[in-house]
């Protein structure tokens, strides 16, 4: 049987790739909506070799996230304090909230690649990290994060001509580092050490998800689109109004029985106790009433907040004014 002849994957256009992009980062905040809402906590860590587009790509999806709900964490060489601590305890300080999105550039595992293949750490402590890496990662999930593992790999020869570029690049040069360049020269010291930790770390309930990032535009679009395909949201409630606050997060979504107050309540409101105060006068005077009792019940006219839903019993329309009071203070 003749094998079939594979095609050369297809090279995004910057015109079809800047499309793509600004509709995926639509999605982006409609899904950042929906995590604050639902008070959803996620964790994305990204991983891979050398210049394979981590940086860049997390760029991408912060674009037009909120910042207050969505932070990296790439964190520097552990302190002398830091190296005392357990060794994941730098890395706990940072996991989300509810309704908030952390996307670590490179992470804990850390320790079965550049520690491994550098010598920073021992072999007892190596084989520790593969022991309580797993637990830690199940312990996570189970408490209700999302978390989401991607390994950015890049060929042997693109790898050399984006190091070429950084060093010829002034406007690059800052991201190359000595140990960048101890790092390629151990090109299967460092393949090996990503096997071993796919190895012992590639469970079930963290799976890791490997994307090519030869093309890096194409990279970009690949990791967006599997977030929000990975990350469970629904986009129509949070389209029909802002982004609630951090309270609110936690409180489970209001049915779609509750009162709409209108883009301007507590005008409605004062206009409505202005009309009581005047219809009070005219008891006090001994004026006639009955249309005073008829507007209580049901009176559609745009000062009145009543309507269909409140004659029905759902919600105490006496009550609205002091609903409009606790929003105004909160």
């Amino acid at each position: 049987m003749q094998e079939p002849v594979s095609e050369a994957p297809k090279i995004v256009s910057s015109k079809e790739y800047e499309k793509e992009l600004a509709r995926l980062q639509t999605e982006l905040v409609r899904m950042q909506e929906w995590i604050v809402h639902q008070g959803l906590r996620v964790m994305v860590i990204f991983e891979g070799r050398d210049t394979a587009g981590k940086g860049g790509t997390i760029k991408r999806i912060m674009e037009r996230l909120n910042a207050r709900y969505c932070r990296v964490v790439a964190l520097g060489m552990p302190t002398e304090r830091e190296r005392t601590q357990w060794y994941f305890q730098r890395y706990i300080a940072h996991l989300p909230a509810a309704g908030e999105i952390v996307l670590f550039d490179r992470s804990w595992y850390n320790r079965a690649g550049v520690e491994r293949v550098m010598g920073f750490c021992t072999e007892e402590e190596h084989e520790e990290f593969f022991r309580t890496c797993p637990q830690l990662e199940r312990a996570l999930v189970r408490s209700g994060i999302i978390l989401v593992k991607y390994w950015l790999s890049l060929s042997d020869d693109e790898q050399e001509r984006r190091f070429t570029e950084r060093i010829t690049n002034p406007g690059k040069r800052w991201k190359l580092s000595p140990m960048d360049l101890e790092a390629r020269a151990r090109w299967v010291d460092y393949a090996e050490a990503k096997d071993e930790m796919f190895s012992y770390t590639d469970i079930k309930e963290a799976p890791w998800h490997v994307v090519d990032a030869d093309d890096k535009k194409s990279a970009r679009l690949n990791i967006i689109s599997h977030l929000l395909q990975i990350v469970p949201y629904d986009a129509g409630p949070a389209r029909r109004g802002p982004t609630p606050c951090p309270s609110a997060a936690v409180v489970p979504a209001p049915t779609d029985r509750q009162p709409d107050l209108g883009p301007d309540p507590l005008r409605r409101a004062l206009s409505r106790l202005r009309r009581v105060d005047r219809d009070v006068g005219r008891l006090d005077r001994g004026e006639d009433v009955d249309a005073f009792a008829e507007v209580e019940v049901g009176d559609r006219g745009d000062g009145d907040l009543g309507d269909e839903r409140y004659r029905a019993g759902d919600v105490d329309a006496h009550a609205i004014p002091e609903k409009i009071g606790a929003v105004d203070r909160s």
